[in-house]
């Protein structure tokens, strides 16, 4: 049987310019970001050692130079290069599900906020 184990990072929050209208990417607005990472957690739970699971500060850092390395006009775009850099960097994830959040979206309507998920899986 396969662990289905998850660390989860909630709700890093960033000022970036990701949009496509050009207001968005001129003027900026705050993104959040939720990640869950699922891989087996057996060693790390054995050996209470951080070489053996998922160093979620480092992950933290990938998300940060990704969300602020460059403008997206899609969340979808943002999303799914954050989730192919977290399998990227970390070889012993099975899968990662990355929600990127925009509150208060230039609509013509009261929304709160809209959210994207994308899911990559080896």
């Amino acid at each position: 049987m396969v662990a289905r184990d998850v660390i989860r990072i909630k709700n890093a929050v960033f000022y970036a310019y990701h949009g496509a209208i050009e207001d968005e990417q001129t003027l900026g607005g705050k993104f959040e970001v939720d990640v869950d990472m699922y891989c087996d957690l057996s060693a790390a739970v054995e050996s209470d050692s951080l070489r053996k699971t998922i160093d979620y500060e480092k992950v933290y850092a990938l998300i940060q130079k990704i969300v602020l390395a460059k403008n997206y006009r899609l969340l979808e775009a943002l999303g799914g290069t954050i989730a192919r850099g977290i399998m990227d960097a970390f070889a012993n994830l099975d899968s990662v599900t990355v929600r990127i959040r925009k509150p208060h979206p230039p609509v013509k309507g009261v929304v709160d906020h809209v959210e994207v998920e994308v899911s990559h899986t080896r």
